[in-house]
């Protein structure tokens, strides 16, 4: 097999293609012939050393991937060689093949392309843990998106409508606008040539949003907070901005506003049950055309360092995925 080493986590640079012995799976486990992994933000924190999770050197990146059962291991009864999957394992994913515990994989149903697959269980998982349990998110409220045209910004408003919110999405190009328009967005912002707060008072009567989600961190977070509706619920998704901002406290006060935190992997992991009946919810809603992955760019696995420019320039709509033959 063939993966991407990294032995130093300096940034995707340090990252190197190499070929190395293909594993067996031990107990409780399974071997998957990769098709197609994606590319998150995490993936690029973690190889550059700045993730909450620190693997020891060496290790394969790549969160989140999709591919076929190639083998199980003792004690592995609901998986078979043959089956078609997706898994997020928070590492592995960036190669040919990987082991990972028979826990974290997900049976595709018939018909579920590898490369949607592959982009779909990390953000939607997220988002769907995000605005419908920990938001508690109810039909006719009002949801900000910030970030909106990125890989979680373009699943959360796709969940959003699909549970029947209003969605304001906001993004930092024109371009960027009119994709989120295309995915059911019923307005807009782009906050990189007009006033936030301004956009939000008038879009919703000077209201404000009941939730907003906010992948992004920065210098956004504390005006759009100060927009937030009475009872609104900040959903701390991410930071992708590179800033975390530090709020006034006498704004959730002021407001009767919560701040709410989102960390979708260790809910998995703590509330496995809760998760499962999440992407049971997800897939059926992929069935009815409700949510899809917006995949911007499909390269081979060998191009990963160019998926890692892409991501870097905060250009890509959606997601970026590798693939293998």
């Amino acid at each position: 097999m063939h993966a991407w080493i990294c032995e130093d986590p300096a940034g995707p640079q340090a990252l190197t293609w190499k070929e190395v012995p293909t594993p067996s799976p031990g107990r409780g486990e399974v071997l998957v012939s990769i098709k197609a992994a994606s590319l998150n933000f995490p993936d690029l924190l973690i190889v550059q050393g700045k993730y909450q999770m620190k693997p020891q050197p060496p290790f394969v990146p790549g969160a989140e991937f999709s591919g076929v059962v190639q083998a199980v291991g003792e004690g592995v009864a609901s998986l078979k060689p043959g089956m078609a999957v997706a898994t997020f394992a928070g590492l592995g994913g960036f190669a040919t093949h990987a082991c990972v515990p028979q826990a974290v994989v997900m049976p595709l149903p018939a018909g579920f392309p590898f490369a949607d697959a592959a982009a779909f269980l990390c953000t939607y998982g997220t988002t769907y843990h995000a605005l419908i349990d920990r938001a508690c998110l109810k039909a006719g409220e009002t949801v900000l998106v910030l970030g909106a045209a990125g890989g979680v910004g373009t699943a959360a408003i796709q969940i959003a409508k699909a549970a029947g919110a209003t969605v304001i999405a906001a993004a930092s190009s024109d371009e960027k606008c009119a994709l989120c328009r295309q995915l059911g967005a019923d307005a807009t912002i782009n906050y990189s040539r007009s006033n936030i707060r301004d956009e939000i008072k008038t879009l919703t009567g000077g209201r404000g949003p009941d939730v907003v989600y906010d992948p992004v961190g920065g210098d956004l977070a504390e005006p759009v907070f100060r927009s937030i509706a009475w009872r609104g619920r900040y959903l701390v998704i991410g930071f992708a901005q590179g800033q975390i901002p530090a709020l006034p406290l006498n704004l959730p006060l002021l407001k009767g506003a919560s701040i709410v935190g989102v960390f979708w992997g260790e809910f998995a992991r703590r509330e496995p049950q809760h998760n499962a009946a999440a992407l049971a919810q997800l897939a059926t809603w992929y069935g009815e055309g409700k949510v899809k992955p917006v995949i911007e760019h499909q390269l081979p696995m060998q191009e990963l360092p160019r998926a890692f420019e892409l991501m870097a320039s905060r250009q890509v709509r959606g997601k970026v995925v590798l693939t293998n033959p």
